[in-house]
């Protein structure tokens, strides 16, 4: 058996073979008019992912592809090494998780300019950023006053209006919370929130 062919059917490379075969399957259908490309539910919605605006076939294909290159390079890599079967298991098992890691952060990046490549996405819209957190901006708010910063899905931000009922105490720099959006008055309604809370602030 080849070094080529032992390293693909190996651990941890096989792990993503089956996978790959589905997914150059999937595209041969594609190039042949027997599926579209985005068959399968619409775009991606990436938030922590950061793969948002893609659709969900083009993001698990890239996952795939680029884990099985980076799980086989590394798998040969390990098979040429002179050390024990323990060591090579365990350098095997890191292996695969550098496969997961690479694989993902590659994708997030091509993900980005790819973007462009798919004009019928609907636009961004300011209902996206309810439920968000939002740090103020101004001195205080009131149900009159008052602005906050925002951080998008991808990582862009964005100043707001905002505004609170009640009397609670948001001055600048405090954590608050996108709860609704008053499309009259083109301002979002806040509320004090817990930033240890917040779900994208964790490590």
């Amino acid at each position: 058996m080849g070094e080529f062919t032992a390293a693909a059917l190996g651990f941890p490379a096989a792990l993503f073979s089956a996978a790959l075969i589905v997914v150059v399957s999937f595209w041969l259908l594609v190039l042949l008019g027997g599926a579209e490309h985005d068959s399968f539910d619409g775009h991606a919605h990436g938030g922590a992912a950061g793969a948002g605006g893609v659709p969900v076939t083009v993001v698990a294909s890239l996952v795939i592809a680029i884990a099985w290159f980076t799980s086989l390079t590394g798998s040969v890599l390990v098979r040429r090494l002179d050390v024990p079967a323990a060591a090579r298991s365990e350098l095997s098992v890191g292996v695969l998780a550098v496969a997961l890691v690479l694989s993902w952060v590659v994708t997030r990046l091509l993900v980005r300019r790819l973007r462009s490549l798919f004009p019928d996405l609907p636009p961004p819209s300011r209902l996206d950023f309810i439920g968000l957190t939002c740090t103020i901006r101004t001195g205080s708010v009131s149900a009159r006053f008052g602005q906050a910063e925002v951080a998008a899905a991808d990582g862009s931000t964005a100043v707001v209006q905002v505004r609170q009922h009640g009397r609670e105490d948001l001055r600048s720099g405090s954590t608050a919370l996108l709860y609704a959006f008053d499309e009259d008055g083109e301002f979002f309604w806040v509320a004090p929130f817990d930033p240890a809370l917040d779900p994208r602030s964790a490590p």
